[in-house]
């Protein structure tokens, strides 16, 4: 299989890791966490201007059309760059659920707004547990449109959004997709921030009334989730294969300042092979990244969730690892706020728990594999 890059693609990727270097740099990032909202509207909208946000937008819908490896070169940098904006939830998966289930007029309203970045929107489906059970959230038709109740929790991105896509069952137990305003009368946020800083929130919607035309039913919609999932999971695995690159180079130029005994740490053999492991799981990492990139568009379903799980999994693993290695090497200060491989390890370990723990990837390959 290729994994070369063409000339455009090298350009994106070059546009965005120049972009990062100069305009979020360590100590800039510092800031933004420090900030009461941990993100960046100016950063969003200049990453709007590049044309990063409309990376996975058709060239009809006024994007690049880059597709799948765009967004997985632009997730490098972003992965990369430890950025806090919610580059996967808006730009990846929202976009393509309303480029893919919305009306002719929902895409005109929303998409230009989201790849401008004057308008972020975020899929809200995870559903909050309750008795061992989940408690999906319903949607009652009304004479002029719908009233949503329901709770969604650890929504990404729900404390930036001006736009929530909501999961919800019709009063005829069909699964159906509403387009929230996120200030709207009922919606209720309570912001938090997740391990590695990035912003999130649960979601209540007490009695939210929606236009009929707030639904987006431009086809399966359960189908059309599980593509845009999908997509953002082969997203995430890019994010974090950026990360890893950017904690192996950091232990690497520490092993190389760092001097014990009157010579570098790194010039010790038993430290040497811990850094080629490393390197090997990047590596591996690596090759993953493709596979879910080339296979999360793949019609055959089953073949899909094989790589996409597998690459889940197996990159999970390679981050707790790589993660764990660089802290030991880097000693106690390996965990200070100082250093950035303590924000390169939050961000992986992030990585481990979002849509779908590495266990949970694992026993579903094994499922597929037993059937």
């Amino acid at each position: 299989m290729d994994f070369s890059i063409s000339e455009e693609q090298q350009m994106l990727l070059d546009t965005t890791r120049r972009f990062i270097a100069s305009e979020y740099d360590f100590a800039r990032r510092a800031k933004i966490l420090a900030s009461a909202q941990g993100w960046s509207r100016d950063v969003w909208l200049a990453l709007g201007a590049l044309g990063v946000l409309a990376v996975d937008l058709d060239e009809a819908a006024g994007g690049i059309g880059a597709g799948p490896i765009g967004v997985m070169l632009v997730g490098q940098a972003v992965g990369e760059g430890l950025l806090l904006e919610p580059f996967l939830a808006s730009a990846v998966v929202a976009t393509q659920l309303i480029s893919r289930l919305g009306s002719a007029a929902q895409k005109q309203r929303w998409l230009p707004a989201l790849a401008s970045g004057q308008l972020i929107a975020v899929l809200a489906d995870e559903e909050v547990e309750g008795g061992g059970a989940a408690i999906e959230a319903r949607a009652e038709r009304q004479q002029g449109g719908w009233v949503l109740r329901g709770r969604k929790a650890a929504v990404h991105g729900a404390s930036a959004a001006g736009l929530l896509l909501v999961t919800a069952r019709d009063d005829e137990g069909a699964l159906a997709l509403f387009a929230v305003a996120a200030d709207a009368d009922g919606v209720r946020r309570t912001a938090f921030r997740t391990v590695d800083g990035q912003s999130a929130a649960d979601v209540d919607f007490d009695a939210v009334v929606v236009a009929a035309d707030a639904r987006l039913e431009g086809g399966d919609v359960a189908g059309r989730l599980r593509d845009a999932i999908d997509r953002g999971i082969a997203a995430l695995c890019a994010e974090a294969l950026g990360t890893l690159d950017r904690i192996l180079r950091a232990t690497i130029e520490y092993s190389r300042a760092r001097t014990q005994f009157g010579v570098a740490i790194g010039s010790f053999q038993a430290l040497q092979h811990r850094m080629a492991d490393m390197l090997m799981q990047v590596d591996q990492a690596r090759s993953m990244t493709y596979v879910a990139t080339t296979r999360c568009t793949d019609t055959d379903l089953r073949e899909r969730e094989i790589a996409i799980s597998g690459a889940k999994a197996l990159i999970g693993q390679a981050a707790r690892f790589v993660a764990q290695q660089a802290v030991q090497l880097h000693g106690g200060m390996g965990m200070t706020d100082e250093l950035d491989v303590s924000h390169c390890f939050k961000r992986l370990l992030a990585f481990e728990l979002r849509f779908g723990t590495t266990d949970e990837h694992l026993e579903a390959c094994r499922r597929h594999l037993m059937s």
